[in-house]
């Protein structure tokens, strides 16, 4: 695939999204003045906190309802941000630069610690692969735009390979899984807990994993005019973030037990998903800044991205009011 169209996908992937929600975000949020749109996906402390309902009654306090949406995957999510259907999501550290590139009015507010072995390149159990060199010319499947891209991006430059070396096959999760299991693609680029389930169910075998590589950080995020207009409301989630993530830290049995019915999965995918998570929502320090803006300069290297960004331009630095005396 050309590098312009490419580049033009991928951008298109969230610049849609935004046009439309151009029309629609005004007339949603009117309408929801008192709501907190939550976007989650099948992982993480999100999952818990749904469940849990310490959330809902906390914000009530407040006069806030609180409404969920899950999503397949990251750049899924920010396109709900940005149609204006939700207020706040959790992804990995790439979408948030694709959708940035392509004009979305959002806001980091946190992040979860490193986890680089929750994402990983999957081979089928009896592949011939053995290195990461022979990926050259094979064809890949990839949700685009995740935080996966990036890390297929690495590893192959670790292996002396472009990114036009590959075939990328650019499919949400439940596709690339069939793809992968009938055989049509090479190897898979995936995360938690859909990467434990690989290994478990189908004894995908890991070409390489993250670590070494990327920080596979998660990432907060919220539109910018919800965030500006209700800081309290941000900072009470954030801070129910960093309780139950400290909590399944200390806990990952019972958390395992709780979420494995709520993700579908067995005690042994979900507890393998939970161990390799980073746990405890911190405000964004200038380090991480600096590695999302790495993130943002390698795919404008690679003219993914059309312009560089500023990702100092989009961090969420709550009043100091509401930091010092959070509810």
């Amino acid at each position: 695939m050309r590098t312009h169209t490419l580049r033009r996908g991928l951008v298109a992937l969230f610049a849609a999204a935004i046009s439309f929600g151009a029309i629609t975000q005004v007339h949603a949020q009117s309408k929801q003045d008192n709501v907190l749109r939550i976007g989650y996906q099948k992982y993480g402390t999100l999952v818990l906190l749904k469940a849990r309902g310490t959330l809902e009654t906390r914000l009530a306090d407040q006069g806030f309802e609180v409404r969920w949406t899950e999503f397949p995957g990251g750049p899924q999510l920010l396109e709900g941000l940005n149609v204006g259907s939700i207020d706040f999501g959790v992804t990995g550290e790439t979408p948030p630069v694709f959708a940035q590139a392509a004009g979305a009015d959002l806001l980091y507010v946190a992040h979860e610690p490193p986890a680089p072995s929750g994402e990983a390149i999957l081979l089928p159990k009896d592949s011939p692969i053995r290195s990461l060199a022979e990926l050259k010319g094979k064809k890949i499947a990839l949700n685009k735009g995740s935080n996966v891209h990036y890390l297929l991006v690495r590893a192959l430059e670790s292996a002396g390979l472009e990114y036009s070396d590959i075939q990328p096959v650019y499919l949400p999760p439940a596709d690339a899984r069939a793809a992968f299991e009938r055989g049509s693609v090479d190897a898979w680029v995936i995360w938690d807990p859909f990467q434990a389930a690989a290994e478990e169910q189908l004894q995908a075998r890991t070409l390489r994993d993250g670590q070494g590589l990327v920080s596979n950080h998660q990432f907060y995020l919220a539109a910018r005019p919800f965030a500006e207009n209700h800081p309290r409301v941000i900072t009470t989630l954030i801070d129910e973030i960093r309780d139950i993530g400290t909590w399944v830290e200390a806990n990952p049995d019972e958390a395992t037990a709780q979420v494995a019915p709520l993700l579908g999965l067995s005690s042994a995918i979900t507890r393998k998903a939970v161990i390799r998570q980073g746990y405890g929502a911190r405000p964004i320090t200038p380090a991480v800044v600096r590695a999302q803006q790495d993130i943002a300069d390698t795919f404008t290297a690679l003219r993914l991205i059309p312009k560089k960004l500023a990702i100092g331009d989009v961090i969420w630095t709550p009043p100091k009011t509401i930091a010092q005396h959070p509810e």
